[in-house]
């Protein structure tokens, strides 16, 4: 499955990370063909996830964002039994693990506020084995690469890339595509 992920990286390096359904119409419409949901809750998500599937698009749920799901690893189960997600996106390793048991691509999103995050982000990844790593925010190149050279998974920029700019410092240093709710970015790659 983390293939097929690759593939489509490679394809369009950049993911529609969408904040409401407004936003989800105009992803769908876009040449990005990775969703990233950052929003919904317990009795939407499903058919919020059908459209996204119907596009031909991969779409991924961010656990800790879905009003009425709790933030342990029965969610997890919940997106695996009740909608067609391709995967999940959390901060919490034990979500992480219990969704690639379950089948689920694992992305799991770190934000690098100072050296204590860099310096726990081997424990996180062991605990909960990611298949993907999203750093946050993406807009720090030096950061990106240090930690690109230092773990063995595909390495996502996000949060706060704004421009064409920002997207190729972030792949040029290693990341293999940025996520942005920055709808100009999604055609500046």
């Amino acid at each position: 499955m983390t293939d097929k992920l690759l593939k489509r990286f490679e394809e369009v390096p950049v993911i529609a990370a969408v904040k409401n359904e407004e936003q989800l119409e105009r992803a769908l419409r876009s040449d990005c063909n990775v969703i990233f949901f950052l929003f919904g809750d317990i009795c939407g998500i499903s058919a919020l996830v059908e459209k996204v599937n119907a596009a031909g698009k991969l779409s991924f749920v961010h656990l800790d964002l879905i009003k009425g799901l709790v933030s342990k690893d029965i969610a997890a189960d919940f997106i695996s039994m009740y909608t067609g997600a391709d995967g999940i996106i959390s901060t919490r390793p034990e979500i992480i693990k219990r969704a690639r048991e379950l089948g689920l691509i694992s992305v799991q999103r770190v934000f690098m506020i100072d050296s204590m995050a860099f310096g726990n982000l081997e424990k996180q990844l062991r605990s909960g084995k990611p298949d993907v790593l999203e750093v946050m925010p993406g807009v720090m190149p030096k950061i990106i690469k240090k930690i690109c050279d230092e773990v063995n998974i595909p390495v996502i920029a996000g949060g706060l890339l704004t421009d064409k700019e920002d997207i190729v410092s972030a792949l040029s240093a290693g990341a293999v595509c940025v996520s942005t709710t920055n709808e100009s970015a999604w055609r500046d790659y």
